[in-house]
């Protein structure tokens, strides 16, 4: 009965390493795209920098795991994993020219900014999940 229950345990791993491959790429191309330091800003207590970096994170991590659930093959879950890469990606290049400001707004801790940014890439996510899901 033991052995039934395992039975899936390495294709487990195997999604799960490379979902979790994915969210670390996400997570170093989001901070190399943005002018700013996320993670030292949220060491020093930003709450914009951890709204928008907190919801970039979710907005990445609902598509992926649309993925999995839907994936015929962990090929088939990582080629659309990096597709809601770049589209989370995209959220933030667009969000940039819908508020100018933003490479300013962030490092000073402008919390609207944050959680609007947070919020759109939490949106696009969900609209990305969603999509994903046919």
């Amino acid at each position: 009965m033991l052995s039934q229950s395992l039975a899936g345990l390495p294709a487990f791993l195997s999604y799960f390493a490379t979902a979790i491959g994915l969210l670390l790429l996400f997570l170093a191309a989001y901070v190399f795209i943005t002018p700013y330091r996320e993670i030292a800003l949220i060491r020093e207590g930003n709450t914009a920098a951890a709204a928008s970096l907190g919801g970039a994170l979710l907005g990445f991590v609902l598509p992926l795991a649309s993925t999995i659930a839907h994936s015929v093959s962990l090929i088939d879950m990582a080629i659309w994993g990096l597709i809601a890469l770049v589209i989370q990606l995209l959220v933030y290049l667009g969000a940039r020219l819908l508020l100018p400001g933003l490479e300013r707004a962030i490092p000073t801790g402008q919390v609207a900014t944050g959680v609007f940014l947070g919020a759109l890439s939490l949106a696009i996510g969900i609209l990305n999940a969603a999509c994903m899901s046919y």
